[in-house]
């Protein structure tokens, strides 16, 4: 997915810790989040980031889910969330607790995904292009997201599936948090063989 210190994909994630601080030089002026995302099927989705130590999705139409970091880890500045150590995250859907365990993320993309466990439903999200994430429930395709791990987020819902606002809500928050997309394994070796030639 998006943790540039490995071969990078062409989408990185966002260092919100670089952006924060440089938003807060110049004018002085604080960081303005974006505004509502619209979403096709279930309207207007608020997508909040604290730093690197909370991250909150929610909406009229959705479940709050709530990612949190354990602000005693270090955080990672390649990852928008912080970390993909599960140990060390805690989600929460409409106040449930959820299971989430990130993939390593090294050279292949299927070590990029995601996985969480909610309601006895299998979610994986993973890099199927070099721009964006496919969303499964229990092995049914339901959509691909595109972010660069921050506040904004697309969503594009598969014309035969029926999502739910629980998939909406997890869908638009993996990909606020880990960012989306990934070249494939040969594109990295390429471009790891092109950086070291003289």
């Amino acid at each position: 997915m998006n943790d540039t210190a490995k071969p990078p994909p062409t989408a990185p994630e966002t260092d919100h810790a670089a952006n924060d601080k440089a938003a807060s030089t110049g004018d002085n002026e604080p960081r303005t989040p974006p505004g509502p995302t619209v979403d096709t099927l279930f309207g207007e989705i608020t997508i909040r980031l604290d730093g690197q130590d909370r991250l909150t999705v929610d909406g009229e139409q959705i479940p709050t889910v709530v990612l949190e970091r354990d602000p005693a880890t270090e955080p990672d500045p390649l990852i928008a969330i912080g970390t993909r150590d599960p140990a060390a995250l805690t989600l929460t859907v409409d106040g449930a607790p959820a299971r989430i365990t990130p993939g390593k993320g090294k050279l292949r993309r299927q070590t990029y995904r995601v996985d969480v466990e909610h309601a006895d439903a299998h979610y994986r999200f993973q890099p199927d292009s070099v721009p964006s994430s496919r969303l499964t429930r229990d092995g049914i395709r339901l959509g691909d997201f595109s972010s660069d791990g921050d506040e904004t987020v697309i969503a594009e819902w598969q014309a035969d599936a029926t999502p739910t606002a629980t998939d909406a809500a997890l869908g638009y928050t993996l990909a606020a948090a880990f960012g989306t997309g990934g070249q494939p394994m040969w594109m990295m070796i390429v471009d790891t063989v092109s950086a070291a030639l003289p």
